[in-house]
């Protein structure tokens, strides 16, 4: 399409709201960011009012528009995943895939492979390798260690997709491995996980760098034993993802968390999104299980029969007005938690989340209010 300004809005650039501000796009890519209005004569989107940002990213999406990854493991299925979670502001997403068997992985690695899809970034292997101990809402007899012949699987996704997201439990998962994947570009991340922080802390040696669903199904943080939330809160170089719908985390857990937590590895929005984000459904079926939706609190929650939380039914925009206006973080802080700060974790930051030159003009467009207006995908411009 050539140049294209956006201007009337304010400018979230990933790091900070600019006012009186345009962007300049180019085909798709982001040419820059200048002060005052557009010249005379150039091509202009003009937005009445809000705020302009990067693209939402998500680094934990089991599902959306009524499906599971771990139901349709298609290229086909992926794109609808996204697609359902594009309204609420998400423009890349890694379609996460949940503890299954060995021949769910190799479909969805498969169907990932060399495959174009709007939306999606890569892909993030939430199991087979985690703790029983703390298996929330996955199958245990599913879980199993982490073997030679799932490193070389791994370590050859890694160099076909964008990103590879590997979530590990301590005690299925050697140092060795750790060092051994996330040398090959596996981002490796800890979760599920009975360790001690002294274990965690040895994997985070090796190449670690992360945790899934910071205070879920993880050890938790007591005086004489910070298991893997006291090793993540103070271990500097250490990312992690946070649910924030008031169910998976409190309110207060929320504040000491993001208080706590020192850079440069910081924490992000992920929603563990389940199939019901735009569906008109209220339930739906896990490994044979059902899960329901509860709608009677602030935001909908979902549990298996026996009370489990049973991953989200959030989106992207709706966590970010939790943050401001239930957590109390500011509108620039929460905005980098779910741009900047995942495009990081995932070593894309120089192509996504931030307004920069070179970088993809994936944009969203809201209300002061975290209400969505509209969104494009750099594809679109």
């Amino acid at each position: 399409m050539g140049h294209l300004a956006f201007a009337g809005a304010r400018l979230f650039d990933g790091e900070r709201i600019l006012d009186d501000h345009h962007l300049v796009t180019e085909n798709g890519r982001i040419v820059g960011i200048a002060k005052g209005k557009p010249p005379s004569g150039s091509a202009v989107h003009w937005l009445d009012g809000g705020i302009l940002s990067p693209g939402f990213i998500d680094v934990q999406v089991n599902g959306g528009g009524g499906i599971l990854l771990n139901d349709d493991p298609s290229a086909e299925g992926m794109a609808r995943i996204a697609a359902a979670h594009r309204p609420f502001g998400t423009t890349a997403l890694l379609p996460t895939l949940i503890t299954d068997t060995r021949e769910k992985v190799l479909a969805v690695l498969d169907a990932a492979r060399g495959a174009r899809i709007a939306g999606v970034a890569g892909i993030h292997l939430e199991g087979p390798h985690l703790d029983p101990a703390r298996k929330g809402a996955h199958l245990a007899e599913f879980m199993r260690p982490l073997g030679d012949d799932d490193i070389a699987l791994y370590l050859g996704a890694a160099k076909t997709l964008g990103a590879l997201v590997v979530t590990l439990a301590a005690n299925q998962v050697s140092a060795e491995a750790v060092h051994q994947l996330a040398d090959g570009g596996v981002i490796v991340s800890i979760g599920h996980s009975d360790c001690t922080a002294d274990q965690a802390e040895a994997l985070f040696d090796a190449g670690a760098r992360g945790v899934t669903h910071l205070y879920n199904a993880m050890s938790g943080l007591s005086h004489r034993d910070p298991g893997l939330v006291g090793a993540a809160l103070t271990r500097p170089d250490v990312w992690g993802g946070i649910i924030a719908d008031g169910h998976h985390v409190d309110p207060r857990a929320l504040e000491i968390a993001f208080a706590a937590k020192r850079g440069p590895g910081r924490l992000f929005i992920v929603t563990d999104a389940m199939a019901l984000v735009a569906s008109d459904k209220d339930s739906f079926t896990l490994n044979g299980r059902t899960v329901r939706s509860d709608h009677s609190g602030h935001c909908p929650k979902l549990t298996l029969e026996d009370g489990t939380l049973a991953g989200s039914d959030i989106d992207m925009a709706a966590s970010l007005r939790f943050l401001v206006e239930r957590v109390g973080l500011s509108l620039e802080d929460a905005l980098r938690r779910a741009t900047a700060d995942p495009a990081d974790f995932l070593r894309m930051g120089h192509v996504r989340g931030r307004l920069v030159a070179g970088a993809r003009a994936d944009l969203v467009h809201m209300s002061d209010r975290i209400d969505i207006r509209a969104v494009w995908l750099a594809e679109e411009l």
